[in-house]
């Protein structure tokens, strides 16, 4: 579990943009030590989906295709609360 977490963590903060990095990074930090096995699998699948996208669903400008549409861990990522600020 540890290894997936790691990779997870490593995969969420190295995004390619400055923003993307703070959004899915940021998500990842603060939620990540409450999750399980289902929550696991899932951010391992969105990890995977372009940052466009993901940002989108956390904006609420996009909606998340439906294997992906877990309503609490989106509206958790809708929040923002997670962004750090400079």
């Amino acid at each position: 579990m540890q290894d997936r977490l790691k990779r997870l963590k490593f995969r969420a903060w190295h995004r390619g943009t400055r923003e993307a990095d703070y959004m899915i990074g940021g998500f990842f930090d603060r939620y990540s030590p409450e999750w399980g096995e289902a929550e696991i699998a899932w951010y391992e699948i969105v990890v995977e989906e372009d940052d466009v996208d993901i940002m989108a669903w956390a904006l609420g400008t996009g909606h998340p295709p439906a294997h992906l549409d877990n309503p609490p861990l989106i509206a958790a990522m809708r929040r923002l609360d997670y962004i750090p600020l400079p």
